[in-house]
């Protein structure tokens, strides 16, 4: 029916189907959307159908819809279908994403909130919000099918039906012991091939890769992206499996801790969107920018002290922002290279002088390169061949100390148990315009007789 409809001639369709309180036809229209188009045709209608059409909802559709929407459109979501329908609503969403909707709201909407779910609900959602924020305990759900290892794979497959519906994720069945200790894994293709009164305990994994309810979620994202798994199991403190991450909410992980380096790379620090007030986000800026200033006065103060070599040659002044901007511009790119690479890897003295010695030779070939290609027009420019070695060779020099820069301010800050990112792209271009204007004019001073 809606297969060559585009989205908006779908909300248009249903808009229709709301004004003719025709449920049937909705639901009809309901069933040929994934929950994220669902939720984009909800953003998009007018608010005086807003309602209307989350009351005609199933409460598992209302649930989907629910894990698409960002905070605020959640709590509002949430009053527009009163206590008791909400509640019936967080009881099928997904454990780990009703802890994350919890956490940002008070402790008396929880209770409130909490107090209506079916026990059996609250007292998972109760349990992963006493891990702390940014772990596995916090971002692992219950809802996964385990297995004992004495079952056979008919008995195994008989659970795996009986749980589809309430099962997050079916392609690993995970075993437990008599303690309810993880002991092992089995694949669904596994069960396919097996006979059905083969042991578990005969075709399992016995050696599994799982996480603690301890471990930081950006350890999580690398265990899977390591072994390319679909899901992980997470076990407590005495090997007692607890819960299941999903590589959905690995992805979710990864475009969090993204978006916390880029803000820091920029000098941000905390998030800034397309919804935050104006005052707020210029409060957030204003730190990092107001210590940047008092830095770039420095470059002020280094310009001025060489008022006379600019005096004497005023064709200086021409080349100052492409040495300063190239210098800046290779330490930031080194720096997204290291703080990228910290993320990923084990770093210890070996790894961290080869790092080193690799920028240092690729500060020595871009610096080359660019020094080169600046004489050149330099002289061609000017008419002057020491202008143009002049130039170059502040650009070469300048462009290893940026490299440099970029390289060992992160893995020193690393070392120091301080996140490499908060290193930030405007702090590193700013100590490179230091080091760039020190070593040009420095160049230049030493040069001065040759250059009138």
């Amino acid at each position: 029916m809606i297969k060559n409809m585009t989205q908006e001639e779908i909300r248009k369709s249903i808009i229709e189907t709301l004004l003719e309180n025709n449920k049937s036809e909705l639901e009809t229209i309901l069933d040929e959307l994934q929950p994220y188009d669902v939720a984009e045709i909800y953003k998009e209608l007018p608010e005086k159908y807003k309602g209307r059409f989350l009351l005609n909802l199933k409460y598992d559709l209302l649930a989907d819809l629910m894990e698409e929407l960002d905070k605020d459109e959640q709590l509002d979501l949430l009053n527009i279908l009163g206590i008791e329908k909400a509640t019936k609503v967080l009881d099928l969403m997904d454990n780990d994403d009703l802890a994350t909707l919890l956490h940002k709201l008070s402790p008396e909407k929880i209770d409130s909130l909490l107090s209506e779910m079916k026990a059996e609900e609250s007292s998972a959602v109760k349990g992963i919000l006493r891990y702390p924020p940014e772990t596995a305990g916090r971002i692992m759900t219950n809802r996964f099918v385990w297995i004992r290892n004495y079952y056979t794979v008919r008995e195994a497959v008989d659970k795996l039906k009986s749980f589809a519906e309430f099962a997050e994720s079916l392609n690993y069945l995970y075993v437990i012991d008599e303690d309810r200790k993880l002991a092992g894994v089995v694949s669904y293709r596994d069960l396919l091939l097996a006979e059905p009164d083969e042991k578990i305990n005969d075709i399992m994994y016995e050696r599994v890769i799982y996480v603690t309810v301890n471990t930081d979620q950006e350890e999580v994202a690398k265990t899977v992206e390591r072994y390319d798994f679909i899901s992980v199991p997470v076990v407590d403190e005495n090997h007692v499996l607890v819960g299941i991450i999903t590589v959905d909410d690995v992805l979710d992980v990864v475009i969090q801790e993204a978006n916390e380096d880029i803000e820091k790379l920029s000098a941000t620090g905390k998030s800034i969107d397309f919804d935050t007030k104006t005052l707020v986000a210029a409060a957030r800026r204003l730190p990092w920018l107001i210590l940047l200033l008092f830095i770039g006065v420095i470059s002020g103060r280094i310009i001025s002290s060489f008022e006379s070599t600019l005096e004497q040659v005023v064709a200086l002044t021409f080349f100052m922002p492409m040495i300063a901007g190239m210098t800046g511009n290779t330490g930031t790119q080194s720096l997204a290279v290291v703080v990228r690479g910290l993320s990923y890897n084990n770093i210890n003295k070996k790894v961290i002088f080869r790092l080193i010695a690799r920028e240092l030779g690729v500060g020595i070939s871009i610096g080359l390169t660019c020094a080169i290609l600046i004489s050149i027009i330099a002289y061609i420019w000017q008419g002057s061949m020491i202008l143009g070695f002049v130039v170059g060779s502040s650009l070469f020099f300048t462009l290893i100390i940026g490299t440099l820069a970029g390289t060992i301010i992160p893995i020193i800050l690393y070392r120091l148990k301080i996140d490499p990112a908060v290193a930030s792209g405007p702090l590193i271009t700013t100590l490179n315009d230091i080091f760039s204007l020190l070593t040009y004019f420095g160049i230049a001073t030493l040069f001065i007789n040759h250059l009138m």
